[in-house]
């Protein structure tokens, strides 16, 4: 799902109801660190909660925010102030909400230690049960601004499941996946787009080429000057969800393989030990 689809979702879901406050925190809960794939093995490897935050800022691309989340250093810790200036008014508090109870539930994962102090930059409505259950304590509310405080006491700690030796090879796939995010653009970038709107049922090379009102050998031709090709980007494509997949722990080995368009769950495996070095559920338990 691209953010421009994931933005149309949240506003439908905020057109649908009465009262949309409550709503984001309610659905920031449901973000775990095994939602976010390699970002969130990086996270849980990482030594301490401080250097965890240097990750999630460096590699906040890989997430699935719209808060823009700054950094201040505080004589008592840090903070990390949420805004959203590029996103709809009307929208800007379940996404920024959203996003908060999001890093509440990271920060819940990597350290099952105090929960932060947070405060809201939006006035308390009538029901703050939700606020309750997403922050561990009744936030403040009319704040200038949302942001989320960790204490100094707690951001030198060594972390539970931290592993030197993880980590780096964690952030160095994180690296590559932005790196390969970045490099996609032009052309290549729109067919990825397009591939990944519908993973178990892309087009066709033909079918994506009159969708780009081009003939099916210019679009051979020019992703060639950019270096790929449609099988190439295909592969891509599903390499890329493939391990999202698999490291967020929602989905079995077939149902991933349905997901990306396998018929077989043995074809899947083949192409994912081609991509890796590893059959999937190899993959899966070295990671997790």
């Amino acid at each position: 799902m691209s953010p421009r689809q994931e933005l149309a979702v949240i506003t439908n879901l905020v057109d649908a109801v009465d009262d949309p406050t409550g709503l984001g925190v309610t659905a920031g809960m449901r973000y775990q660190l095994t939602t976010y794939g390699m970002f969130g093995f990086a996270l849980l490897s990482s030594p301490t909660l401080r250097s965890a935050i240097d990750v999630g800022l460096r590699f906040l691309d890989l997430t699935f925010v719209f808060s823009r989340i700054t950094q201040v250093e505080t004589s008592d810790g840090v903070e990390l102030i949420l805004t959203a200036p590029d996103v709809p008014e009307r929208l800007r508090r379940f996404v920024i909400e959203r996003d908060a109870a999001a890093v509440c539930a990271i920060h819940r994962d990597l350290t099952g230690g105090p929960e932060p102090a947070v405060r809201i930059g939006f006035d308390e409505p009538a029901d703050n049960t939700a606020y309750r259950a997403a922050f561990g304590v009744l936030p403040d509310f009319g704040a200038r601004e949302t942001a989320i405080s960790m204490a100094n006491a707690h951001l030198d700690e060594p972390l539970p499941r931290a592993d030197t030796h993880a980590a780096a090879l964690a952030q160095a796939q994180c690296r590559e996946i932005l790196r390969s995010r970045a490099a996609r653009s032009g052309l290549a970038g729109r067919v990825l787009d397009m591939l990944s709107d519908d993973p178990a049922h892309p087009p066709t090379a033909d079918a994506a080429a009159r969708t780009l009102a081009m003939s099916p050998r210019t679009l051979r031709h020019r992703l060639a000057a950019e270096g790929t090709s449609y099988r190439n980007l295909l592969q891509e494509m599903r390499h890329r969800l493939a391990e999202e997949m698999l490291l967020s722990g929602q989905l079995t080995v077939g149902e991933t393989a349905q997901r990306l368009g396998y018929v077989e769950v043995s074809s899947f495996s083949q192409a994912f030990r081609r991509w890796t070095g590893a059959g999937p559920a190899e993959f899966r338990r070295s990671r997790t």
